[in-house]
């Protein structure tokens, strides 16, 4: 059986993944918001807040995919040539179900437009390859926390999100998803090259 390197097959056929599309965040904004976050863990218990280290924006979630499908995607995404963009993140948000919150998450001051526009480009490669279209329209935001129940719970106040610099957005990045009883781990495959 393989082993689960790229390309790979396994006795039951093409190696599939969870994968995703996702601009990683500077690490310097990472470590900052790591304090952060551990304050809202404490706050907000009924909440599984994001380790920094998984913090990136999701331009597209692929879902359970051949692992060839994805680099296909990638290669095609390489070769247009995408644009590098400026991003901001502004203030909190939450994604609700009646009053109570499911994901909290922070939004973009600058950049909206650009990494709509990177969103789109990522749409139509994953539409050429077959995937079937997304069935929200695309909400440029960086998760900060999921609640524990499946229906949400009710969310402290919480501090505003630190103030951080404006940065680029110089790489898209293909990213495989692994579930674990401490959560989600996320490994780079295809690092893309914007601008």
């Amino acid at each position: 059986m393989g082993t689960g390197q790229l390309g790979e097959e396994t006795e039951n056929g093409p190696l599939k993944v969870r994968t995703f599309f996702g601009l990683p965040m500077p690490e310097a904004h990472r470590e900052a918001l790591d304090h952060y976050l551990a304050g809202c863990a404490t706050r907000a218990p009924d909440f599984r807040w994001t380790p920094a280290a998984n913090l990136h924006l999701t331009i597209r979630f692929l879902g359970h995919v051949d692992l060839a499908l994805a680099e296909g995607i990638a290669d095609r995404l390489t070769a247009a040539d995408l644009p590098a963009f400026d991003l901001e993140l502004g203030d909190l948000g939450t994604f609700k179900r009646g009053r109570m919150a499911r994901v909290v998450w922070v939004g973009l001051r600058t950049g909206s437009e650009a990494i709509s526009g990177l969103a789109a480009q990522v749409e139509v490669e994953c539409g050429r390859a077959g995937l079937e279209a997304e069935a929200r329209r695309f909400h440029a935001h960086l998760t900060l926390a999921r609640a524990r129940p499946r229906d949400g719970a009710v969310l402290p106040t919480l501090p505003p999100s630190p103030e951080l610099p404006a940065w680029r957005a110089a790489e898209l990045v293909l990213y495989r998803s692994r579930l674990g009883r401490s959560g989600s781990a996320y490994e780079p495959l295809r690092r893309i090259r914007l601008g």
